[in-house]
C-alpha cells in the first residue's frame, strides 16, 4: 500500500484535516475517519437530510504503522474491545458490565496509540446495539463474528497519527445529493431489523456468549 484515494463525508469542504480534532469517542478514537467508498461518504454526507459535501484526498501510506483489522489475524473480539474503549457508555453501564469490560481490555484491546492508521468496520449508533448486546451477555460470540465479518456499514479508515495528517494532500470536493439520505436511511432501518431478528433468535440460544468466553479464560 502505498498511495491510496480517500472520502470524507461532511457537510463543508475540508482542505487541510487537522491532527488533534474531533470527538474523542468515536470507534477508534480521535482521529479523522474517512472511507474507500465514495458512496459510502456521500451516505455519511446526508445524515441531516440536506445534502452535503464529499472530501476526496490522496493518502501516502509509505513508512506509516497502519493496523488493518478486517485482516484475518483480527476478530470481533479485538474490535469490539476497542469499540469499548473508545466509546461514551454511561455510568451505570461501566458498573453494571466492569468485569465483562475489564475482561475484553485484557485479553483482546490492541493498543491504537502505537499506530498512525487504523482500517475497520464502522459500528454507528444502529450498530453499536450489537456490541452492547453481547456485552449484555445476550449476544453470542458466533453471531457477533457474523456480523463483524458482514461489515454492512463498510470498512473506514481513521487517520491518528500527526505523522499520518502530514501525509493527506486534498484533491477535490464532490456533492453529497440528498437521495443518498434515503440510502443512508435504508442502511440503518436494514440494520435495525436485523438486530430485531437476532435478538428474539438468541433469547434461547445456547452458543457461546461473554461469560462462557470468560470462563474458558479463566480455566487456562
Amino acid at each position: 500500500m502505498e498511495r491510496i484515494t480517500i472520502f470524507h463525508g461532511s457537510d463543508h469542504e475540508i482542505t487541510n484535516p487537522q491532527f488533534g480534532l474531533g470527538e474523542v469517542h468515536n470507534d477508534y478514537g480521535q482521529a479523522f475517519y474517512c472511507t474507500f467508498d465514495l458512496d459510502m461518504a456521500k451516505e455519511w454526507a446526508n445524515k441531516n437530510m440536506i445534502g452535503g459535501i464529499v472530501n476526496k484526498y490522496s493518502l501516502d501510506c509509505r513508512g506509516l504503522k497502519i493496523l488493518d483489522l478486517t485482516e484475518k489475524k483480527y476478530n470481533s473480539l479485538n474490535w469490539i474491545a476497542i469499540l469499548m474503549h473508545y466509546r461514551k457508555l454511561s455510568s451505570l453501564q461501566k458498573e453494571s458490565y466492569k468485569t465483562r469490560l475489564e475482561f475484553l481490555e485484557k485479553q483482546f484491546f490492541i493498543d491504537l496509540s502505537q499506530y498512525d492508521v487504523v482500517i475497520g468496520y464502522r459500528a454507528d449508533d444502529a450498530y453499536f446495539k450489537f456490541p452492547m448486546f453481547f456485552i449484555q451477555n445476550e449476544l453470542s460470540v458466533e453471531r457477533l463474528e457474523e456480523i463483524y465479518h458482514l461489515g454492512n456499514l463498510g470498512k473506514q479508515i481513521a487517520i491518528i497519527s500527526e505523522k499520518a495528517f502530514g501525509r493527506i494532500k486534498f484533491i477535490s470536493s464532490i456533492e453529497a445529493e440528498t437521495h443518498f439520505y434515503d440510502q443512508y436511511l435504508f442502511r440503518k432501518n436494514k440494520a435495525d431489523s436485523r438486530f430485531e431478528e437476532i435478538r428474539i433468535d438468541e433469547i434461547n440460544s445456547n452458543k457461546k456468549k461473554i461469560e462462557g468466553l470468560m470462563s474458558e479464560y479463566d480455566k487456562r
